[in-house]
């Protein structure tokens, strides 16, 4: 709370937000205004909705302090940049961003808020380092609503590689280093995505559908025509990581791809070894790298769902209930700080007493 205190001019707010964060590390069953307030001992949520709404504080400021408090405590050269979505129920049709569509966190359609993220993970732990909300189509073609809910009067629908774009970029303009960037089928999928990376000399294995076409020395290939031309050998079995049951062991193919410009183009197979199921990935880096490297960039997309598991199930990131944008900007920018001190507490338990095995059960412990 230290680090973020300049953040705020008076000191009315910089206590509220103090009591605020602690609610999300509390064990409240519900984490929202009410609650929280509740808990601290106020009479009403009206300090802790003001906190959120109207109080003056730059919640992009904060986050820039969350993300340096996340690699300056997480620190690992080799770290990951995973970008990807999730989705919170929602209901009415007056919450920002809100509208009927598919989220993976549900597994159907229905009413619900998408927003974008970036987490950096490497070997002590993942946090969430930037967010943006996803603007549906419905929203930014009526900017009479875009207003009301506090969104710009320009707010334009993206698609999400673009706001993973964005993030990325503030990451490494903030002097960060980002060797490698991963994410899944919508990311790998974005030729221009995929360009920036590259110009930015960023390393990347990004999903792709079995219909993906790329550039091979003899032509153009669907990666799943592709897998059927690698012969026996071409596949070895490595490991993607640890999981809650061990070692995540599949086979792995890599194939070179054509040069559209500087830097290691490839195509990196994955082949589940029970069911014989194949995911294709894009991967590119500015020097060649093994095999061996780029299964474990493709291992650390699985922490992002482990991030946003912890972010929901410890610090309520999907129990916000506010409508605007400002206030949804800021609540889930304190649920990212509250998450990121609960890594780097993770993370520096762990290294005073190793687990055997390491991995998800250690993390159990330590949450608890």
């Amino acid at each position: 709370m230290g680090r973020i205190a300049g953040r705020f001019t008076r000191v009315e707010p910089r206590r509220r937000v103090r009591d605020f964060v602690l609610g999300l590390l509390s064990d409240l069953p519900c984490k929202n205004c009410w609650t929280i307030a509740e808990w601290a001992g106020e009479a009403t949520p009206d300090g802790m909705q003001h906190l959120l709404s109207r109080a003056k504080w730059d919640a992009d400021l904060v986050r820039d302090e969350v993300r340096d408090h996340v690699v300056e405590h997480l620190r690992d050269d080799q770290a990951v940049l995973v970008a990807d979505e999730t989705g919170d129920a929602k209901k009415g049709a007056h919450t920002v961003g809100v509208q009927r569509q598919y989220t993976g966190t549900a597994g159907r359609i229905e009413n619900s808020q998408v927003a974008v993220y970036v987490v950096r993970a490497g070997r002590r732990g993942h946090a969430a380092v930037d967010r943006e909300l996803q603007v549906p189509h419905s929203w930014a073609s009526e900017p009479d609503r875009c207003r009301a809910a506090g969104l710009g009067e320009q707010s334009a629908f993206a698609a999400e590689p673009e706001p993973a774009a964005r993030m990325i970029g503030r990451f490494l303009d903030a002097g960060h280093r980002a060797p490698w960037v991963a994410g899944d089928e919508v990311y790998g999928g974005s030729p221009r995505l995929r360009a920036t990376l590259e110009e930015r000399s960023c390393g990347y294995v990004l999903a792709v559908a079995r219909t993906h076409e790329v550039p091979t020395p003899a032509g153009n290939f669907r990666a799943g025509a592709l897998s059927r031309k690698l012969p026996r050998r071409a596949w070895q079995k490595l490991s993607a990581g640890a999981g809650a049951k061990g070692h995540r062991f599949y086979d792995w193919a890599v194939i070179d791809l054509a040069r559209p410009g500087p830097g290691s183009h490839q195509m990196l197979i994955r082949r589940n070894r029970s069911s014989g199921e194949l995911a294709f990935h894009r991967c590119y880096s500015p020097r060649p790298v093994p095999l061996i490297a780029l299964v474990g960039v493709a291992g650390s997309r699985w922490r992002v769902e482990e991030s946003f598991q912890s972010g929901k199930g410890l610090a309520g990131l999907d129990e916000h209930q506010v409508r605007r944008f400002g206030s949804w900007t800021r609540r889930v920018t304190l649920t990212m700080l509250a998450h990121a001190f609960l890594a780097v507490v993770r993370a520096d338990e762990h290294a005073r007493e190793p687990v055997p095995g390491g991995g998800p059960a250690g993390s159990r412990r330590a949450e608890r």
